[in-house]
């Protein structure tokens, strides 16, 4: 079985995000960058379906700057084949000039099975994968935790508002990843040392500038002190005052 991932580069959740100085993106100078999580559980997903398999390839492939390279070796250190990274220094805001980055790379490669995270957790797009699918014309199921693979037929769970899901569906298909679908797994050591050795293939890659455009990015207020309105019973009128009046709760 030949397993495509498609994975990104993003900002460590525990960074402490700062503004750039144009206003209209991050300062990225001493944030630590990650493999988007999400996209952690679809790479094991897809060692997990070769190891079952025996046999197989899994590649990933990103989007992004020369400096994704780190970020598609963490992936190899886990144990992935090899890694293609799409080449461009254009940020692409509208999911759909990745979608269409990634599909144009995607469609002819032979895959089996394309898996994504369900969202990157630097945009919360939730959109880039479906798109794929979308594109390539090929059925694609979203937020999956739990999948079986047989005779080129698939079937996925995924969790809904009071209940679970089951959804069928013929290979090849596109799906997106959600946590608990597995658990992923630590690079070891070995495998540090052998994706330093793995093919990572860089392929220089024109976005379609999209419809999406930033004008300006802000932190969010500060929150403001709390304060004690008083003690006991004798205070629940003006607490009720406060919800009403300030927080505007009630």
């Amino acid at each position: 079985m030949k397993i495509a991932v498609c994975v990104k580069r993003v900002p460590d959740s525990e960074a402490r995000i700062k503004i750039g100085a144009d206003g209209k993106g991050i300062d990225e100078s001493g944030i630590k960058f990650i493999l988007n999580p999400y996209d952690e559980y679809a790479v094991e997903q897809a060692l997990k379906l070769k190891e079952a398999a025996g046999d197989g390839e899994v590649v990933v492939v990103s989007l992004g700057t020369a400096a994704v390279q780190e970020t598609i070796r963490a992936a190899l250190a886990m144990g992935v084949d090899r890694g293609i990274l799409l080449e461009t220094d254009a940020q692409p805001l509208d999911p759909l000039g990745a979608a269409q980055a990634l599909a144009a790379e995607l469609r002819d490669g032979g895959f089996d099975l394309i898996l994504c995270g369900k969202v990157a957790i630097d945009d919360y797009a939730h959109a880039t994968g479906t798109m794929v699918a979308e594109l390539l014309g090929i059925p694609s199921v979203s937020a999956i935790t739990h999948l079986q693979l047989a005779d080129g037929q698939g079937t996925a769970e995924r969790e809904i508002e009071g209940g679970v899901e089951v959804v069928e569906f013929t290979l090849p298909a596109v799906l997106t990843a959600e946590k608990g679908l597995n658990e992923p797994r630590y690079p070891a050591l070995k495998g540090i040392m052998m994706a330093k050795k793995k093919p990572l293939d860089v392929k220089p890659v024109e976005l379609d500038p999209g419809g999406i455009e930033v004008l300006d990015l802000v932190l969010p207020p500060a929150r403001q002190e709390g304060r004690i309105v008083g003690e006991g019973a004798d205070a629940v009128p003006a607490l009720v005052e406060a919800l009403q009046s300030e927080a505007k709760v009630l």
